[in-house]
């Protein structure tokens, strides 16, 4: 029996550097080799691709997987797109795609939720659900079964992200909400979830809002910086209890006590991809991958 290959990992990213966070990740997840490949278009695709299945035989390609990052989200999930065609009958490898983070951290956010409510059946409200992780989460809930509104200044565009929705699970129940700081306590009602996955330093709930919610049990904000997306919750929070209208309180987590679980889902991953040849991680394989550690 030969030995095994060292296992190589391809970083293919959009950006102009690639990401050192996503180096060290693979590094720290137990990656012989490293390939980084920055200011990938997707007519750069095949021909690393086909670099990366052609160099191996058949029974070592699962010594090789492709990581797609970046802060381009969009840019990433063409080059995803782009990967998957470029493979042919037996000769793939594993293919992993987490630009900025957004489909580890959506994983990690929900599964918080689902520590404390049922899923099944639940209101959740996101916000800021026209972004990448935002969207991921709203498509992410609806899998489970809740009920999701979809927040947007915008609701133009949250109209758009609850018709994706429904293209990819058949029984989403999704409405787009759209909020201001007037209607929040309006779109609050009766959701005992709010999720906010607003960008850096925007402020979306005054903490009064949330606070005279009655239904409300779980509160995430995935904003690590001041001020945060919810305000009142702290960054470093991790399921802890905030006095509110219910009278049982608010369990609040922040960017920071969520990134524990992210870390986690994310090296298991990566470990994960060398196992065969044919895994392809987006956002609900690496949501399962996160749900075996609430067993």
């Amino acid at each position: 029996m030969s030995e095994s290959k060292p296992r190589i990992l391809v970083q293919v990213d959009s950006d102009d550097h690639a990401s050192v966070f996503d180096a060290v990740v693979a590094i720290d997840a137990g990656v012989d080799r490293l390939l980084q490949y920055h200011g990938v278009t997707e007519n750069d695709v095949q021909n690393l691709v086909h670099g990366s299945i052609f160099t191996r035989g058949p029974h070592d390609l699962k010594s090789t997987a492709i990581f797609i990052g970046g802060t381009d989200v969009a840019a990433a999930e063409r080059l995803l797109k782009r990967v998957l065609k470029s493979f042919f009958g037996p000769l793939r490898v594993s293919v992993m795609m987490d630009a900025s983070g957004a489909n580890t951290t959506a994983a990690a956010a929900v599964l918080a939720a689902g520590r404390h409510v049922p899923l099944q059946g639940a209101t959740a409200l996101v916000l800021a659900a026209t972004g990448p992780v935002g969207q991921r989460v709203v498509r992410l809930l609806a899998r489970e079964g809740a009920r999701v509104r979809v927040a947007s200044r915008d609701v133009s565009r949250a109209e758009r992200v609850c018709d994706s929705v429904r293209e990819q699970v058949k029984t989403a129940e999704v409405m787009p909400v759209g909020t201001t700081l007037e209607s929040m306590p309006a779109a609050l009602d009766e959701a005992s979830i709010v999720i906010s996955a607003g960008a850096a330093g925007i402020e979306l709930v005054p903490a009064e809002a949330w606070q005279a919610s009655a239904a409300l049990r779980v509160a995430i904000d995935l904003n690590a910086v001041p001020p945060l997306g919810i305000a009142g919750v702290e960054a470093t929070d991790k399921a802890i209890r905030r006095e509110a209208g219910g009278g049982a309180g608010v369990i609040c987590y922040g960017a920071i006590g969520i990134g524990g679980t992210k870390m986690k889902i994310h090296h298991t991953a990566v470990g994960r991809l060398f196992q065969s040849n044919s895994q392809v991680f987006d956002a609900e394989e690496i949501f399962a991958i996160g749900r075996e550690f609430e067993g």
